[in-house]
């Protein structure tokens, strides 16, 4: 007879406790490019592509005392195309005109090499570490280049960010690391030879 009422109260304490547990965040950032760039180009044709060369789309957890229940990710179909659209709006701001099929023009590939998020783990979340990376390939002609780009961010919180606090965060690392990139000024040297 006294089974019945264990049961339940086991139930409700099992659900109470994964109440206390983050939740995993799927993010969607909007990096963009911030300052201004020098142009050096003169509307040259440069085809531009991006790529994800992330091992996995997990940054990393929220931390907490469920850790491995409170995943950050970031899929590459959702920063894919923000990329690529920066990346062609910094290649018209050195003075160059995207081009996706033009032949035997020169070639830029930015590459989101690393996004990571890291809290401290087993502890209540008052902090997290975020960083990324991007590594631009350039070829022109027998010409190449390439550079890394990192960007880091140490943000501490009272509570628990939500997703939208993560997603600005996250977006703001990108930003940076994207307009140091597009910053060097050699990219646009070895675009702008002929």
């Amino acid at each position: 007879m006294l089974k019945r009422p264990l049961l339940g109260l086991l139930a409700a304490l099992s659900l109470t406790l994964v109440g206390c547990a983050l939740s995993p965040q799927q993010l969607s950032p909007q990096p963009k490019l911030t300052g201004p760039l020098t142009p050096v180009g003169q509307g040259q044709p440069v085809v531009v592509r991006v790529a994800d060369g992330r091992p996995s789309p997990v940054l990393g957890t929220r931390g907490g005392i469920y850790a491995d229940t409170s995943a950050i990710s970031v899929q590459g179909q959702d920063i894919l195309p923000r990329l690529q659209a920066e990346a062609e709006a910094a290649v018209r701001l050195l003075g160059f005109t995207p081009s996706p099929n033009a032949y035997n023009a020169p070639q830029l590939t930015l590459t989101l090499a690393d996004l990571k998020y890291q809290s401290p783990k087993e502890t209540y979340v008052t902090e997290a570490n975020i960083s990324a990376s991007f590594r631009v390939d350039v070829q022109n002609s027998a010409r190449r280049y390439s550079g890394k780009y990192g960007a880091s961010l140490n943000q501490r919180f009272g509570t628990a960010p939500n997703q939208q606090t993560n997603t600005k965060l996250v977006s703001d690392v990108l930003s940076d690391a994207l307009t140091r990139a597009f910053k060097d000024p050699t990219i646009g040297q070895v675009l702008s030879q002929q």
